[in-house]
């Protein structure tokens, strides 16, 4: 069954409708959330293996979302962004599985560190079909009109998982053991299936299929700039909680639940922002927030100033992506448009795969406050590109 958008919802209507579509990004960034605070300690003190490897199994994920973004796209775009979805869904339960068995193996930890980045490469794929499938299952629901809307509401289902995630990680291998990270995680994909399944498909757009190497040269330039702002989230998500550890602090998965809840808050307090002052605008202020929030980071003598910080980071962080990606899928025609966002995701994944191994690397000696300066320096790098940008093309667009 499919059926049309309605470019006559308005609201809560308008709203109830794209939740119903992004509740499955938030079931699957919650497998996702539950592994940040708990699979860096159980690589590095339960497998008893170090820094740059437990950064190396972070990005892994990072790096199979990366590859398997076009794939994703052009799924969404030809055979609809159901299926997209649907097999990310179904490749987060393969993960499920097999982080269930690397928690088993965890006697050998060179077969478990194996199974566990196929575990990694199976969520990777799932992330990329289902982030791509859902945004554009949602715009296909609500019309084209409502994109920074969908794109938002995404947002806020990942972050928010993300949120909830992380202290669930912690409270389920308190209960269970990290075992209990894998079956929960199938379970959840198996209900996501159940769901998904039951929900209307949208109609493929028909019209030229752009080759992707040129869809990618459209949206490059605002790619750049996602994957230089993307850096301070990267570090938070993978090394916050050795950063912390490093201090003889706690709370690691309390910082990042309140870099989650900045997120979702600004999203939902200030997402109109996009369409009322333009992607470029909001793109700017958000990446100098988030810079700030870095350096606060990377300076912080309190647990207290770092929890500051992270939040300002996710207030900083939380509209990168739609602001910026808003006017990067208008460069293409729609029935392009899946293909664009994922190669305007494509970025985000560089950037976060990149990141564990560097910022593995910067912090090797034990020292977490100059990856934080290092990432804030790409934000700000980040906010001059986005001004040339909207200097130039914005300009040429307003003419």
């Amino acid at each position: 069954m499919s059926d049309r958008a309605d470019t006559g919802l308005r609201g809560s209507r308008l709203t109830l409708r794209i939740v119903q579509i992004v509740c499955f990004t938030f079931l699957a960034y919650l497998v996702i959330g539950m592994q940040l605070a708990v699979l860096p300690p159980f690589v590095h003190d339960d497998l008893g293996l170090g820094a740059v490897i437990a950064g190396l199994v972070i990005s892994t994920q990072y790096v199979a979302t990366l590859l398997s973004r076009g794939f994703a796209g052009r799924t969404s775009d030809t055979a609809g962004p159901k299926r997209a979805a649907w097999i990310g869904l179904l490749a987060c339960a393969v993960s499920g599985l097999l982080m269930t068995a690397a928690a088993l193996l965890r006697a050998w930890p060179m077969a478990s560190l194996g199974t566990m980045l196929l575990a990694r490469l199976a969520l990777g794929m799932g992330e990329s079909c289902v982030a791509t499938g859902c945004i554009m299952w949602g715009i296909g629901r609500v019309g084209s009109e409502h994109t920074a809307k969908v794109i938002s509401w995404n947002g806020i289902a990942t972050y928010g998982a993300l949120a909830v995630g992380a202290p669930l990680g912690v409270v389920l291998v308190s209960i269970g053991g990290f075992v209990m990270i894998g079956v929960s995680a199938v379970a959840l994909m198996l209900l996501a299936l159940l769901l998904a399944w039951r929900r209307p498909a949208v109609r493929v757009e028909a019209g030229e299929r752009l080759p992707l190497h040129r869809v990618f040269g459209r949206v490059a330039p605002y790619g750049m700039g996602l994957a230089l702002g993307s850096v301070g989230f990267g570090v938070i998500a993978t090394f916050i909680t050795l950063y912390y550890a490093s201090q003889g602090w706690a709370g690691a998965a309390l910082t990042l639940s309140a870099f989650g809840v900045c997120f979702v808050g600004i999203r939902l307090l200030l997402g109109w922002t996009i369409a009322h002052f333009g992607g470029y605008r909001v793109a700017l202020a958000s990446l100098l927030v988030e810079a700030a929030g870095l350096f606060v980071l990377a300076t912080a003598s309190h647990v207290g100033v770092a929890m500051l910080g992270a939040s300002l980071c996710g207030i900083g962080f939380s509209l990168v992506f739609p602001a910026l990606g808003v006017v990067a899928v208008e460069r293409v025609s729609v029935s392009n448009r899946g293909a664009a966002l994922a190669a305007y995701s494509v970025f985000i994944d560089v950037a976060l795969g990149v990141t564990g191994p560097l910022g593995g690397w910067i912090a090797s000696g034990g020292r977490y406050g100059p990856m934080f300066v290092v990432a804030a320096a790409l934000s700000l790098v980040a906010s001059v590109l986005t001004g040339v940008l909207y200097v130039g093309y914005g300009s040429r667009v307003r003419g």
